[in-house]
């Protein structure tokens, strides 16, 4: 049963009643009221007087519920990480951790009209389906059964996840390969002319190239016939690659999970022979640069500076 507070007529009715001598109770029956009721009007306003009682009353309303934590400072540093891709989770556990702001508290924010973000900035989430291999077998190397037991949990730097993400049918044959470092979750993405073992065999020498020895001590795949160079890879840069069991996606989820990061930026359908290097390089710098709850809300970039300064 809700409570029903008293009206400017009842006040009026308690000072009369109470001119005329009444007690608490009797004005309590003569309003329909609990006598509890008029007792703590009664303490609240000495020397009773309907007016300022009401007065009162409204005033005390006013400074009824919670107080907003929202500040024009706040929507606006919101706004701009909305338009960085960062999602409210992010935003609230790397910029707002400390004032105890919660994520949801945003989403309020955002849907009530205070920060002023269109719908279209809250990152979207999915599934995607990988197209089935079509393009004949070969003989894969190491299972990942015999991945050193120290990958699984992400304790040493140096492992990482590759994959491929394509063009749309009936575009070009121009892709990328994906590279996710399993322990900082930092990602990277090589534009390739074709999804040929040798593209992939010039991609990841490209990049075993570009930083310090003991960056890639293993990677692990899918069984996708672009890496079927992975003798090769093993003999020359002396790189071990294990492959995932058949339809086992989960056991590559970072590389899964990139990927369906960088679809935000570049959706099914897309021509990759089409899209520039800087168009990929400012897609990767918006998903390295947000802090990550798993990481305990630094980015993937930081965590990944800190691992590779060690290695010079």
């Amino acid at each position: 049963m809700s409570y029903i507070h008293l009206t400017i007529s009842e006040r009026v009715k308690i000072e009369t009643y109470l001119e005329l001598g009444f007690s608490v109770r009797k004005i309590a029956g003569r309003l329909g009221r609990q006598p509890s009721t008029i007792s703590r009007e009664l303490k609240r306003n000495p020397h009773y007087d309907s007016s300022h009682a009401d007065q009162r009353y409204v005033e005390r309303k006013k400074k009824c519920g919670a107080r907003t934590k929202f500040t024009l400072e706040k929507g606006i540093c919101i706004l701009e990480k909305l338009r960085e891709t960062w999602s409210p989770e992010q935003i609230a556990g790397r910029l707002f951790q400390e004032e105890g702001l919660s994520f949801k508290t945003i989403y309020r924010w955002i849907y009530s009209g205070l920060v002023e973000a269109d719908s279209g900035l809250l990152r979207q989430k999915g599934k995607r389906q990988k197209p089935r291999e079509t393009r004949g077998r070969f003989n894969v190397g190491l299972p990942i059964s015999k991945r050193p037991s120290d990958v699984k949990g992400r304790q040493t730097f140096g492992h990482w996840e590759l994959d491929t993400v394509v063009s749309g049918r009936g575009t070009s044959k121009a892709c990328v390969a994906t590279f996710v470092e399993r322990k900082s979750r930092f990602y990277l993405a090589v534009p390739m002319e074709n999804r040929s073992a040798q593209s992939m065999e010039s991609a990841i020498q490209a990049l075993h190239l570009s930083f310090p020895l003991g960056t890639f001590q293993t990677a692990t795949t899918d069984r996708g016939k672009e890496f079927s160079c992975h003798e090769r890879i093993r003999d020359t840069l002396g790189l071990p690659m294990y492959f995932a069991d058949p339809y086992s996606s989960w056991q590559r989820g970072s590389n899964e999970n990139a990927n369906g990061l960088l679809r935000e930026f570049f959706p099914k359908g897309t021509d990759f022979g089409k899209v520039s290097r800087s168009e990929i390089a400012q897609a990767l710098a918006w998903i390295n640069g947000r802090p990550r709850k798993c990481l305990n809300w630094k980015t993937a970039y930081e965590v990944f500076t800190e691992e590779v300064l060690h290695l010079i």
